[in-house]
């Protein structure tokens, strides 16, 4: 992170458009939620497929449009290269490159897909991660349904409460029964949880 950091690249940002339900001294709440959120690196888990690489290039170039393309590539092969810690494979200078020139090429006015985000933490705000818990548990336990941007927020707080995902803590944490949470996980949540709780923490 001190790269990026020394580089000054910004790797996050807080939604621009989107105005919050609440907000509090910890942070901010989206009743529909928001998908201008975007948070690089906040957690552990490391990227392990070239899609996740491709996505992680285009949203740094989505937030520092100033670079050239040079720079952006400099960044890109930081990140992709194994030893420094961004990654869990090695990949071909051809293959990156290939990325890195189809990435250059994409309309920097449209924003890359994202995931709804309900509950924003501040950086820093000093809560714990037991008090991130309870606090994602309470609002998100506000809706009578459980919609997937609600699972994907109780697997995030879980994941950075350093705890194997199960539906089970989901379920807890969202006041529900387990049967709830198993109908709506989908496909890609089932997977993203496996991704979260294969990465070493």
């Amino acid at each position: 992170m001190k790269y990026l950091i020394d580089k000054r690249i910004i790797y996050a940002r807080n939604p621009v458009q989107d105005e919050p339900t609440a907000v509090y001294d910890w942070g901010m709440y989206y009743e529909d939620g928001t998908y201008e959120c975007y948070e690089l690196f906040k957690s552990k888990a490391k990227i392990n497929t070239y899609k996740s690489l491709k996505w992680h290039a285009l949203v740094l170039w989505y937030l520092n449009p100033h670079l050239t393309k040079d720079q952006l590539t400099n960044i890109v092969a930081y990140i992709a290269d194994k030893k420094n810690n961004f990654v869990t494979f090695s990949i071909p200078l051809a293959a990156l490159h290939s990325i890195i020139d189809e990435v250059y090429m994409m309309d920097l006015e449209e924003p890359p897909k994202n995931k709804l985000r309900k509950v924003i933490f501040k950086y820093g705000c000093g809560l714990t991660t037991s008090q991130k818990l309870s606090i994602v548990g309470s609002l998100m336990g506000r809706s009578k349904k459980v919609s997937e941007s609600d699972i994907y927020e109780a697997m995030i707080a879980i994941h950075d409460a350093n705890n194997k995902i199960t539906v089970v803590k989901i379920a807890k944490l969202l006041k529900v029964s387990t049967r709830t949470v198993y109908r709506s996980m989908t496909y890609d949540l089932n997977r993203e949880k496996d991704l979260l709780n294969n990465e070493k923490i």
